[in-house]
């Protein structure tokens, strides 16, 4: 399963100079979290997050205290709580992810860069839509048919050139059993892996063998 299978194509984007007062109402009457800056290209150029308008709210430290200033804020952070614009308050560069990568490398980057959403760019970097944690989850809640399938069709058949008719294979719950034969160990531990990777596999038995 690919980015581009469960993404959102119909995607609310800011403008670089859009004031961080329409960011926020933008954000609030749409209930989403957060929301891609593009150029006038339709170019990702960065992401503005509830966090990083939150820190508007946060306190600021007056002529008094700059001292403290200088030693408790980064200087993305004094930007930040400077910010009129989505250009000043956004996440940038945006993590981003191509639509033909593996729905498990967007699971990923997300857990990996604390990240929400991903805006999803074609091979120039325009939006063409975006990925959310809320859109991986979905996608995992799959019946065990559609697991099957996407074994047979893309871990087998598209990805290692393998006829998945010499394949046993069952799904129960998530639970995957496959049995069959492959070259050799390394070939056999590939697939298992593969497998693992299949949105909604919760577990998996390899039964396959090889020539001793």
């Amino acid at each position: 399963m690919k980015v581009t299978d469960i993404m959102t194509r119909d995607v609310v984007t800011v403008a670089p100079e859009t004031l961080l007062k329409d960011v926020a109402r933008v954000l609030v009457e749409k209930r989403i979290s957060g929301v891609p800056v593009v150029d006038e290209d339709g170019t990702v150029v960065g992401v503005v997050s509830e966090e990083d308008i939150l820190i508007k709210e946060r306190e600021g430290h007056g002529p008094a205290s700059l001292l403290g200033h200088l030693l408790d804020w980064d200087e993305a952070e004094r930007v930040k709580h400077a910010a009129r614009a989505a250009a000043d308050a956004m996440t940038s560069p945006a993590v981003t992810i191509r639509r033909t990568r593996p729905v498990h490398e967007a699971a990923g980057q997300m857990l990996d860069r604390g990240v929400n959403r991903l805006p999803v760019v074609d091979d120039h970097g325009r939006l063409v839509g975006i990925v959310t944690r809320a859109d991986l989850v979905r996608a995992f809640v799959r019946s065990d048919d559609e697991i099957e399938r996407e074994i047979r069709d893309d871990v087998l058949l598209q990805t290692l050139c393998a006829s998945s008719d010499r394949f046993a294979i069952e799904v129960d719950k998530g639970e995957v059993t496959i049995e069959g034969r492959m070259a050799d160990a390394e070939s056999a531990l590939l697939l298992r892996r593969l497998v693992e990777r299949v949105p909604g596999v919760v577990d998996v038995r390899s039964r396959i063998t090889w020539p001793a």
